[in-house]
């Protein structure tokens, strides 16, 4: 019963998740450019360690 109900709720999150980063981009182009940004960031965080 516990394992259904966090399955369930798992998905949700996972939708409502989904739902905000695609309404926050607009676009496909927009979310591919937001994760063009994000690996930026990252490599530039490794860089400078």
């Amino acid at each position: 019963m516990i394992h259904r109900f966090l399955g369930r709720l798992t998905g949700i999150a996972f939708l409502a998740g989904l739902l905000t980063v695609t309404a926050g981009c607009n676009t496909m182009k927009g979310l591919g450019e937001d994760i063009q940004n994000l690996g930026n960031s990252i490599e530039g965080a490794a860089q400078d360690d």
